[in-house]
This record gives structure tokens, C-alpha cells and sequence, in this order.
């Protein structure tokens, strides 16, 4: 609500996280809030936290959670613990060109504290539009470095690097 009773602002105006789908996410929840007859709705607000983002350029990038610094200063960087990789998507096998010419990918996954929880997930490649919506749902669910290891990769897809990271079945899978 604004400062004029019974005006609201949703959206770029608020200045938090400026997408659309942010925006119509803040909607859905201001119009449950005030007209639902729902009692669970009654305090409906979005969530800020772990929006995944994806800038729509040649390769696609995806970003989610906290950059590898911002982790760092959130917990202290003896908590941080970082999985890479960089490779040649499969995409590009059957292309007659040097594989040194192939363009890469690269992912990144940021996870904090002894239970390894991925708190940042970012990548550069082919597809990496499409794979910030799933891996979006496991962050705002808590996943764990374990939980990733335990998902069985599906292949062939350059999705299943975050699922195979090296080392790969380290962390404690209860």
C-alpha cells in the first residue's frame, strides 16, 4: 500500500526486482490479499528471494541466489564452498569444427555452511534460459549440493552438469 489509502503499487515502481514476471507474481498476490476469500491469502506477499534471472543474449546467461562475493560476506568465506565446470555442449558433437572452437559452457554453483545448501547457481550456454526455471524451484526449496548429486542426470542435456558436479556423492545424502 502507498502512502494514499487503498492505493497500491506493484512492479518496476517498487524498485526491487524489475521482471515482469516478478511484477505479475506481485499482482497475483496483492489481488489474493485484498479480494480472496481464502483466510491463508490474507497476508499474501511475493517472495524477493531467489528470483531467477536470465539475460536472453547469444549464449543465454541464468543467474539465481548469491554471486559467489555476496556469499562470501553472507557467511564467511570458510563456508563457501564452490563447484565449476566449463565444457563443450553436446549440442555441437556432430559440428565438423575444432573442439577448442566449440563454444563452452560454464556453470557455477555457490553452496554455504556444512550442509553444503546451494545458495547461488549461475551459467553461461545453450539453454541455460530453460534450466533456471527448474533449478529455481530446488533453491526456493533448500536443496543441497547432496540433493543435486542424488537427482539422476538426464542425458543428454547440459543440465546435467549441476547434477554430476566434481566431486561428485561427497556430500552426506540422507
Amino acid at each position: 500500500e502507498t502512502s494514499v489509502d487503498r492505493v497500491y503499487a506493484v512492479g518496476d515502481v517498487c524498485g526491487n526486482i524489475e521482471l515482469t514476471p516478478m511484477a505479475i507474481a506481485a499482482g497475483r498476490r496483492l489481488a489474493d490479499r485484498l479480494f480472496s476469500e481464502n483466510q491463508d491469502h490474507a497476508y499474501a506477499k511475493v517472495s524477493y528471494d531467489n528470483v531467477p534471472t536470465v539475460v536472453f543474449s547469444h549464449p543465454p546467461i541464468g543467474t539465481i541466489g548469491l554471486t559467489e562475493d555476496e556469499a562470501i560476506k553472507k557467511y564467511g568465506e570458510e563456508s563457501i564452498k564452490v563447484y565449476r565446470s566449463k565444457f563443450s555442449n553436446l549440442y555441437y558433437g556432430p559440428f565438423q569444427i575444432e573442439p577448442s572452437e566449440k563454444p563452452k559452457t560454464c556453470m557455477k554453483l555457490v553452496c554455504a555452511g556444512k550442509s553444503e545448501q546451494v545458495v547461488g547457481l549461475h551459467v553461461i550456454g545453450i539453454a541455460a534460459d530453460e534450466m533456471l526455471q527448474g533449478f529455481g524451484v530446488a533453491m526456493k526449496m533448500g536443496a543441497t549440493k547432496a540433493d543435486f548429486d542424488s537427482c539422476i542426470a538426464i542425458h543428454p542435456t547440459a543440465a546435467e552438469e549441476f547434477v554430476t558436479l566434481f566431486p561428485w556423492g561427497l556430500s552426506s545424502q540422507e
